[in-house]
Formats: structure tokens, sequence, C-alpha cells
């Protein structure tokens, strides 16, 4: 059994990693932090997200000493802010654990990205040199060979999976750039309270509009530009993504049909449909279904995920099963 921690567990991420790893048969659910000066320090967890009740009902410790933790565990996620996700990540790798980071802080391999779309200089050059993209569909052998899983973000989840197929497929004109449009729920922010995520105060509003930090890590992996603009929606979790394309000469039906089936055969959490994809069809799974339409020279592509699973903790959950050579979705269905 691996001695599992999750670091940020109070948070919505963390709570659907604490049910996953409680399902799991090789894992065994060793503790549960969040930072010192949290308000959620002492509470069960089951306190916290009533659906835990009788099934997780730990509490949640106040993180004082990472190292000894490190020397107590197999496996780490860390579902906390990217700075937080940087500093801690060295203090775990350097005891032999396998870290699982559900922030931004090892996605990105280009200059000065950290500085600009986050805010801080990046100085763990070498764990950032060493980390897997976690793309589960797409990065299985890096995942199973890597310490250090970087876990991509909601939207670049749902939107490399609807594109990539047709970039490395070579069926795109990509002198026209994709062009995605993507609306998340409110979970999205976090579980702490802001006017931004008020239910009450959430219209459906576009925002980050060329300056979203998810924008640089999708067209880093995918290889190419594009144009990203996300939405908040008014609904509580998961991510729709629209996204419109111009197909390179010559390309039929039948080649996206058999560039989308060469991909994704054999990957039980990518779902291709025959009609367009529903949120309510994939809240509380860790599915992504896709759909695509094309008129003449261009192809729009639909994509729905849970942004809280595939676009994070299932999505973890299925690296870990990749990295130690479980069946992928154990602990997902």
């Amino acid at each position: 059994m691996l001695k599992t921690v999750i670091i940020g567990a109070s948070g919505y991420t963390g709570a659907e990693l604490a049910l996953m790893v409680d399902k799991h048969p090789q894992l065994t659910l060793s503790g549960l932090y969040v930072s010192e000066n949290s308000v959620d320090a002492g509470k069960p967890i089951s306190d916290l997200h009533g659906k835990l009740k009788g099934l997780v009902d730990l509490p949640v410790l106040p993180l004082t000493d990472a190292n000894d933790i490190a020397q107590q565990a197999d496996v780490v996620f860390l579902a906390t802010a990217h700075e937080v996700s940087h500093d801690l990540a060295p203090t775990f790798l350097s005891n032999d654990c396998t870290v699982f980071d559900l922030s931004g802080a090892y996605r990105v391999k280009a200059d000065g990205f950290y500085p600009q779309y986050y805010g801080f200089e990046h100085t763990q050059t070498q764990w950032l040199e060493q980390a897997a993209y976690g793309l589960a569909e797409w990065n299985e052998e890096q995942i199973a060979q890597s310490q250090l899983i970087a876990v991509p973000g909601c939207y670049p989840t749902a939107s490399q999976l609807a594109i990539k197929p047709l970039v490395e497929s070579q069926l795109l004109d990509l002198n026209q750039w994709p062009v995605i449009n993507a609306t998340s729920g409110v979970t999205g922010a976090g579980r702490k309270a802001t006017m931004t995520n008020s239910f009450c105060e959430v219209s459906l509003q576009p925002y980050g509009v060329f300056s979203h930090r998810h924008q640089p890590e999708i067209a880093s992996h995918l290889g190419c530009d594009v144009i990203f603009t996300p939405h908040l929606g008014n609904f509580k979790r998961g991510i729709l993504a629209t996204i419109t394309m111009k197909l390179a000469d010559g390309v039929s039906e039948q080649d996206i049909q058999q560039a989308f089936e060469q991909a994704y055969q054999g990957k039980p959490a990518v779902r291709l449909l025959d009609t367009i994809p529903r949120l309510q069809n994939v809240e509380n799974t860790p599915f992504c279904d896709i759909h695509w339409k094309v008129q003449g020279s261009h192809i729009i592509v639909m994509s729905a995920i849970d942004n809280l699973l595939k676009g994070a903790s299932s999505q973890a959950m299925q690296c870990l099963n990749l990295r130690y050579g479980f069946p992928v979705l154990t602990a997902l269905v």
C-alpha cells in the first residue's frame, strides 16, 4: 500500500482526492494537511465537505514540518497555490516521494513564463526540467517514468484533448490559429468566497481576454498558437469548450474520424460522441466528452469535462495509476 498525503486538502479538489484515495485499493490515506494559518486546520474534513461523512473523517492538520511528513509518505498530492507548490515540491521530491502537483508551478518550461503569468520567479529549474506534463492520454510514457507530475489546468485539458489529435495528424491549417471559447463553473475559482465567485453576483461573462495564463500553457504543449477566451458561468461545476479551426487542404471527415479514433482508442476517460456534449453528462465523472462538426474548410470541436475531476483531481489520479501501473480508471468509476 502506498502511503498517500494530500496538501491543501480542505479545498474542492483536495476533498475529491481524499475520496479517491479512500476508494483506491493500493493507496492508504496517511495525512490531510492545510497551511498553518488556515481556518480549517484541526477540523475533520467531513465537517468541511459533508459528502465525506462516514467515508473520510480524518482531521485536516496544519502543515508545520514538510520534511517530517515527507519521510512518512510515498505519494504526495499538492492541491495548493502555485507558489506554495513551487516551494514545497522539492522537499517531498528530495525525500523520494512521488509528487502530483495540481497547481501551475511545474507545467511550462518557457523563459519568462512564471514572472509574467504567475508573478514569481521560478527558482527550481532542475525540477521544472524533470517534471512530466500530466495530460494523461498523451504523455503516458513520461508520466510512468517521472517523480514529479504537473497535472494540467482544467481549461488546457478540455482544449488540448479536443485539438491535439488534429495537430498531431497535421490536419489543420495553423496559419489560422485555433479559437477556443470555454466556459467554466464557479468551482474553478476555488472554495474561498469572493465577490467574483459569489453565486448571486456571477453572470455569464468572459474574463482574462488575451491575458489568461492558460493560453500559453495550451500553446506550449500543443506546439501552435491559439486564441483562448475563458468565460465564467453561473453554474457550479464543469467546463464546455467550443473550438473553431481551419482544416488543411484536402482533409476529409474520414481523416478527422480516424485521427480521433486512433488518438483515443483504449483511452477510457475520453468518450467520442455522435451528439453535442452536455455538461450534465460529465459532472461528477472522470470523462472528457468530445464531438465535432465540419462545414467547408472549418471544423468546430466541442469538449466537456468536470473541471474538478478530469480538469484536476481525477486526472491526477489517472496519472498516479499510470505512474504505478494500475488500471487507469482505478478509484474513478
